[in-house]
């Protein structure tokens, strides 16, 4: 059997990049700081299973992989990313430079994290736990993924 058949039965619909969403959180400012809310159900459509964080230098890549069940609401809580989502036939790319705007990606879909200022950092909350097998790394398998399962 082949490995993306085994996947296929527990596998949702694929989404195409108009499924990935920009989020403008609520951003409340006074003279001693801001709040920015993000909340689930109204904000994230999801249980939050896992938090992590991602810190590089300016003009670093990362990302570089799609989840195969995985959804992911990416913040950039300082400096400004600029990430290009992919479903294997077309690109959109969403600039995260406040921080109060969010991404949300559905599974199946490649992302590239671009760090546009130094010592950027983005948080991501996710609906699973870590699990290596839900990683799709290299492009060519992506693709093969996408047109198996479509």
């Amino acid at each position: 059997m082949h490995e993306s058949e085994k996947i296929r039965p527990s596998m949702p619909s694929l989404r195409d990049v108009g499924a990935v969403r920009l989020i403008e959180l609520p951003r409340y400012s006074r003279d001693d700081g801001e709040v920015v809310v993000a909340q689930v159900a109204a904000h994230i459509a999801f249980p939050i299973t896992r938090v992590f964080t991602v810190t590089a230098p300016l003009d670093a890549l990362r990302g570089e992989h799609a989840h195969i069940r995985c959804t992911q609401f990416m913040l950039c809580v300082h400096g400004a990313v600029e990430i290009v989502c992919d479903d294997g036939r077309q690109k959109r790319t969403f600039h995260l430079n406040r921080n109060n705007l969010a991404l949300c990606v559905p599974p199946a879909i490649w992302n590239n994290i671009f760090f546009r200022h130094d010592k950027s950092v983005v948080m991501v909350l996710c609906d699973r736990p870590f699990e290596e097998d839900d990683y799709l790394r290299d492009y060519s398998k992506f693709l093969a993924f996408r047109k198996a399962n479509s």
